[in-house]
């Protein structure tokens, strides 16, 4: 299996829970907003996670198959592969009916040499997410000092969208 490991495609990314971002800063950084639906099927080999998702933007739409496999706390293998709708009729069927469907919009902002990824869910008025990608674990980056982070979530499990499928944080942020 570690062979196997070492030939799949990875996905390292650093994950950062943030006070809701300005919509007009990120309206004007942005170089895509995207409308995006997750929905979550039921587990694969080795317990992966696997989803649909539907991407859309301008006047496209695609969707998605992905299957992602932990590997730490921001490292996972992701296999993903643009599919038909015929092929998404096909996966549907096998939707965990115990997670709900993930609503979300995602602002790509530049910065920095990276392209950050702001999630804004309706289910929140005061938070967001903001992903970056990486090619390495320790790779340094650097966030805006307009993007008010309130803590790095790479590591808790409970901030991932799978887990939001299940069920979403109410803590408290306290005050800024």
């Amino acid at each position: 299996m570690d062979r196997q490991k070492e030939k799949e495609p990875l996905e390292i990314e650093r994950k950062f829970l943030v006070r809701m971002p300005d919509p007009e800063i990120l309206a004007r950084l942005a170089l895509r907003r995207i409308g995006i639906t997750q929905i979550y099927l039921t587990p694969g080999e080795y317990s992966s996670v696997r989803r649909l998702r539907l991407s859309r933007w301008d006047r496209e739409e695609k969707r998605f198959f992905t299957e992602k496999l932990r590997l730490s706390d921001r490292t996972r293998i992701e296999r993903e592969r643009e599919i038909t709708p015929a092929e998404w009729e096909e996966l549907y069927a096998q939707r965990d009916e115990t997670l709900h469907v993930i609503e979300k919009v995602r602002w790509c902002v530049p910065y920095a040499g990276h392209t950050l990824e702001i999630d804004v869910f309706p289910f929140w008025t005061d938070r967001a997410f903001c992903e970056a990608e990486l090619t390495e674990e320790d790779e340094p980056l650097e966030l805006p000092e307009w993007l008010e982070v309130v803590r790095e979530v790479s590591a808790d499990r409970r901030y991932t969208n799978y887990a939001l499928a299940r069920e979403i944080p109410r803590e408290e942020l306290g005050t800024p």
